[in-house]
């Protein structure tokens, strides 16, 4: 087993992460039931220390983890600004940066952009990746993938573009008011491309039509490439972890990998 592996089961205490599982579950419940206004003036209180004391575990939890990055990353010149600036750290900051921000200024013109910032709490959801293997696996397969999935992202960004020039060219002289300019032609190329076609933007040329026909095959294509990539990229995180598993690749006295 190799040793980073080790030391995540060594440090990983159970029924913290269950708690703090528990605590991210209640914490996003919360943020739901706060839309309902009638909860919110009824329990606006209980919502309010429940947040206190969530923040202040999620802070505690942050500032432990900065204090340990020495053991997440061992033998780094700098273990606790590689963990400052690491994905989840941001991810752990951003989820209570806006319960902190209104002891920063009284403006009120800021306090209502306070207000905005207040949707980084939903980023909690995302720490926890952290304590879910499947979701470690997933952000492993994306950042292994990246280059070829924005390779992907800019062929269908071109495809859009190219589409929407096409089809402002084509319709804007029959009806100007629904293809007034390329920009507005993207919303008709992006329902098209994704196959959603709400329908309230059309085509209604014989070009136009058939154009859109082409397209519409061309996007079912288009949208099956990442899928693809992403498909590729489990397998062989899949398949690398169960080679990684075997026994016979580890030293049985010192647990370190054989080459």
């Amino acid at each position: 087993m190799p040793s980073s592996a080790r030391r995540r089961r060594v440090h990983r205490k159970p029924g913290v992460d269950t708690g703090i599982i528990a605590l991210i579950g209640l914490s996003i419940l919360s943020i739901i039931l706060q839309s309902f206004e009638n909860l919110a003036e009824k329990y606006g209180g209980v919502f309010h220390v429940f947040e206190v004391a969530t923040v202040a575990v999620f802070t505690a939890e942050y500032i432990l983890r900065i204090w340990t990055a020495d053991l997440l990353y061992p033998g780094e010149k700098h273990p606790r600004l590689k963990y400052i600036v690491s994905f989840m750290a941001v991810i752990d900051l951003l989820a209570i940066l806006p319960f902190y921000l209104p002891f920063i200024s009284a403006d009120m013109r800021f306090l209502r952009m306070i207000r905005l910032f207040r949707l980084f709490r939903l980023l909690r959801v995302f720490k926890l990746g952290r304590y879910f293997d499947a979701l470690q696996v997933i952000l492993k397969v994306i950042r292994e993938s990246s280059t070829r999935l924005i390779i992907s992202v800019m062929l269908c960004l071109f495809v859009m573009l190219f589409s929407a020039i096409v089809m402002y060219t084509v319709e804007n002289p029959v009806q100007p008011e629904q293809f007034p300019n390329v920009i507005a032609s993207l919303w008709w190329a992006i329902c098209t491309l994704t196959t959603v076609g709400y329908g309230d933007v059309y085509p209604v040329t014989v070009v136009g039509r058939f154009f859109a026909s082409v397209i519409s095959l061309v996007g079912i294509g288009i949208i099956a490439i990442p899928t693809g990539i992403i498909a590729a990229g489990f397998t062989s995180v899949i398949d690398g972890r169960q080679s990684d598993r075997d026994p016979k690749k580890y030293c049985p006295y010192c647990g370190h990998r054989i080459e």
